[in-house]
């Protein structure tokens, strides 16, 4: 689709623009040069290369914008080649700007709902193309199902802002009920059928949000908090709580210094209605962080911060210190 090199193409200076057609596309390519190969170095495999004479794209394919491992500037090298325009491309599922490191914050962003959307948009204008060919339609639906329409069947911001009531009415036990198909059932007969989808929806953006707040803890802000305190530095990552929990990200400290709560949605609501200091007006379409008490079971304070699960999802920028602020400003109260 024409919106692959526009995208590739929007990144790119006006002098450098790369031609919209005429490549030869291969799979799997070895993107190691030749004395390299000759020194037997570990294969570095770029999932598709779109090459011509003068210009080529080399894409990873994966769930997220995330070079796992594989080596930018190998990837670039290889699409240079004999003086070529080149350009090296993340081609995702989910846009995370802080997972994008070593070399690969440079590579141009592209997800699979803005290749679908601009597919569906071509299929739609040519009815002649859909009868002849079912079997691809059927393909290509089941595509914009699982990557475009799934996800965006209530909107993000129509979501937090769901959650947020959930949890501002005192609706947020129903995220903690198992089996999860009854608290659906019972909140849908309650208001309306229309809700159901809204609920479901609404437990996939609270997942989400767990899902990145995870990796950002792990990928960056560990390494910004250890690289800030000598006392209490983050030694491990965990999600292991479930039911009314398990909305939360636990930051495990050494040094015997009490375990740090990256908390949202309905955990952060029961925490709230438990600690010794309430908030007065909390934001639940924010991240909170909560302290474990040394003394006690249950949390000593908790704190709201200015991070949204919008910005989670989104995915933070590797220098967003926020977060490393708040969990800074947490210790030092200790």
């Amino acid at each position: 689709p024409q919106s692959f090199k526009y995208s590739v193409n929007a990144t790119r200076s006006v002098d450098s623009q790369l031609p919209l057609s005429g490549y030869h596309v291969v799979q799997e390519v070895d993107t190691r040069a030749q004395q390299e190969i000759a020194d037997e170095s570990s294969m570095d495999i770029a999932d598709i290369v779109l090459s011509r004479p003068e210009a080529a794209v080399v894409i990873e394919n994966y769930g997220t914008s995330d070079g796992h491992g594989h080596d930018f500037h190998r990837y670039l090298a290889h699409g240079a080649a004999g003086g070529r325009s080149a350009a090296v491309v993340l081609l995702c599922h989910r846009y995370e700007a802080h997972l994008q490191r070593e070399g690969w914050e440079q590579a141009t962003v592209v997800t699979y709902a803005e290749i679908l959307s601009d597919l569906q948009n071509y299929i739609d204008r040519d009815k002649n193309w859909s009868r002849r060919h079912p079997e691809q339609l059927f393909f290509i639906r089941q595509r914009m199902e699982q990557f475009v329409e799934g996800a965006a069947a209530v909107d993000i911001d129509d979501q937090i802002s769901f959650i947020k009531a959930m949890c501002e009415t005192g609706e947020s036990a129903r995220y903690g009920y198992r089996p999860r198909d009854r608290a659906a059932q019972e909140f849908a007969e309650s208001v309306a059928e229309h809700a159901r989808r809204q609920f479901d929806d609404s437990r996939s953006t609270l997942a989400a949000v767990k899902d990145g707040l995870r990796r950002y803890a792990r990928t960056v802000l560990t390494d910004q908090v250890n690289e800030s305190t000598e006392l209490g530095r983050i030694q491990k990552v965990v999600t292991r709580f479930v039911g009314q929990w398990e909305w939360c990200v636990e930051l495990q400290r050494a040094d015997a210094q009490p375990t740090i709560f990256l908390e949202f949605g309905p955990t952060a609501a029961v925490e709230n209605g438990r600690v010794a200091d309430p908030l007065d007006a909390p934001d639940y379409s924010r991240i909170f962080l909560t302290l474990q008490d040394a003394r006690r079971d249950g949390i000593a304070l908790i704190i709201e911060t200015e991070v949204s699960l919008g910005e989670i999802i989104e995915g933070l920028s590797r220098d967003d210190v926020r977060l490393r602020d708040a969990v800074l400003a947490m210790t030092a109260e200790v």
